[in-house]
């Protein structure tokens, strides 16, 4: 069998896993635009505040979901699949086998980082039918800061898997980082109403910088370098870690 069917075959099957997650499908898929429409039922976010540069916070609160969806999908999920694959011996047996574990490593996330960007176009249609909210004016722009968002989310998600060893040391390292991502996304405060400092700080930062970058695509300019910069470098940066830590067995 040619290792393009194998692979091919590997994702199938994963797909299937996928969809008997319903905690994992609610988590990445529905949850982020559920609170969208919470907060967008709330009379005083469809109103014009300053704080906003003028907008509504229901139209700062669009780019947050779309983050959101990621960090479920890359920082909780997927490292919870792999290290419970490692934990098991599923990916031990695997070598023994015409399926590479690096085919499932691939499966796992294209599955993931587009169950991510399925949750991103959820997000958008609903603030855009629910609420009015408009359409990233930049739209390449837009694309290409969430494309870098999704890639550095899961490159953290294997970080975390390859310095995990079980799915109780995963789960406490996912949570701890799984906070201050929402808060750099801007769940609990959205990036333009951050006092500068705060905000300069959370730009450094893969999900700040995401939420920067996404605000300016929204507003039609395009996302500042640097902000691309910094995803790019986080990308990197836990990618080489995830290589380097990252055990089969």
């Amino acid at each position: 069998m040619s290792t393009t069917l194998v692979n091919t075959a590997v994702l199938k099957s994963e797909i299937r896993l996928f969809r008997r997650e319903p905690g994992a499908l609610f988590w990445i898929l529905v949850f982020p635009t559920l609170l969208l429409v919470i907060l967008g039922s709330i009379p005083s976010f469809r109103e014009a505040d300053p704080d906003f540069g003028g907008l509504r916070p229901v139209d700062g609160y669009v780019p947050v979901s779309v983050l959101l969806g990621l960090i479920m999908a890359g920082v909780q999920s997927m490292p919870q699949t792999l290290t419970g694959y490692r934990e098991r011996g599923i990916l031990r047996r695997m070598s023994t086998t015409p399926v590479r574990p690096a085919a499932l490593l691939s499966a796992q996330m294209l599955l993931f980082g587009g169950a991510a960007l399925v949750s991103a176009l959820l997000a958008l249609t609903t603030g855009r039918l629910a609420f009015a909210v408009r359409l990233p004016r930049q739209g390449f722009g837009y694309a290409l800061a969430l494309l870098l968002a999704v890639l550095a989310a899961l490159a953290l998600g294997a970080v975390i898997s390859a310095i995990s060893r079980s799915t109780k040391i995963v789960g406490a390292i996912g949570s701890a980082v799984f906070f201050p991502a929402m808060f750099c996304a801007g769940v609990w405060m959205p990036v333009q109403t951050m006092p500068d400092v705060l905000a300069r700080f959370v730009g450094f930062t893969p999900f700040g910088a995401a939420a920067e970058a996404l605000n300016q695509a929204a507003a039609g300019d395009w996302p500042g370098w640097g902000h691309l910069g910094v995803l790019v470098a986080w990308t990197l940066l836990l990618t080489a870690g995830a290589v380097r830590w990252f055990r089969w067995e």
